[in-house]
């Protein structure tokens, strides 16, 4: 399987959710849950590695039907904690290859996720699926971040993306294989420190609209974020919405 449910743990699972802070701030996900049911146009959507319903159970809440495909089973554990089956029906399965039930008139992948997928042919894959999955004219959408090679000074292998009182978040990236490590550090006023680290391979946006044409989709938009914000050389992630063509 192309994605990594070791790193999933019952411990992670649990920590993932932050109600009302961090990325369940309303400022963050109210702009993401409004997009993606505007995009949805009333048909049915699909969220590739749900997690924990971050995005899914607001979503549903708007009434949009919305099917999940997880590999990480404590993770789909705690989104039961909030909704059921009924509610949020899930697929366990890598969301490069596994199938859900019907088609969608919307599949997304949010929060920097197909980076999880650390082959080129893996994302591919995952491109491919979605279309699988989508009717006519359906969209699939994809938010990530763009990589932040220009703060490499030559020789230097780490960048520090984000610090706070009690938290440091640092990548290392290996240029040659596209890849990058997250790490994430917590403590507190000893000398104790936790660690929590992702691995992931990075994609450029153009390289990004490549693997979309290869599975039959087209460029519809690209923003800065969720809200709509102007796409420029400066602008630290994107949302990228791909559509398939209308039949005939």
């Amino acid at each position: 399987m192309e994605e990594q449910p070791d790193i999933w743990t019952a411990d992670a699972a649990r920590d993932y959710d932050t109600p009302g802070t961090g990325m369940f701030a309303a400022e963050l996900l109210g702009p993401t849950v409004d997009r993606l049911a505007e995009l949805a146009e009333g048909g049915r959507a699909l969220e590739f590695a749900v997690g924990t319903g971050r995005v899914a159970v607001p979503l549903a809440e708007r009434g949009v039907p919305v099917t999940g495909i997880e590999l990480s089973e404590p993770m789909i554990d705690q989104l039961r904690t909030k909704v059921d089956e009924a509610t949020v029906p899930v697929i366990a399965g890598d969301m490069s290859t596994a199938v859900a039930p019907g088609t969608y008139t919307l599949v997304y992948l949010v929060y920097n996720t197909i980076a999880n997928l650390l082959t080129q042919a893996g994302q591919v894959a995952c491109f491919r699926n979605a279309a699988r999955h989508l009717t006519p004219g359906g969209r699939f959408v994809i938010e990530l971040w763009v990589p932040e090679l220009r703060k490499l000074p030559p020789g230097q292998q780490a960048t520090v993306w984000h610090s706070e009182a009690g938290y440091l978040g640092l990548d290392t990236y290996d240029l040659l294989r596209q890849r990058v490590v997250s790490h994430h550090f917590r403590f507190g006023d000893g000398t104790e420190a936790r660690l929590f680290r992702t691995p992931h391979r990075y994609i450029w946006p153009a390289e990004l609209d490549l693997m979309a044409q290869l599975a039959g989709f087209e460029l519809e938009s690209r923003h800065a974020d969720w809200a709509g914000a102007e796409f420029t050389a400066e602008s630290r992630s994107h949302v990228s919405v791909y559509r398939l063509p209308l039949a005939g």
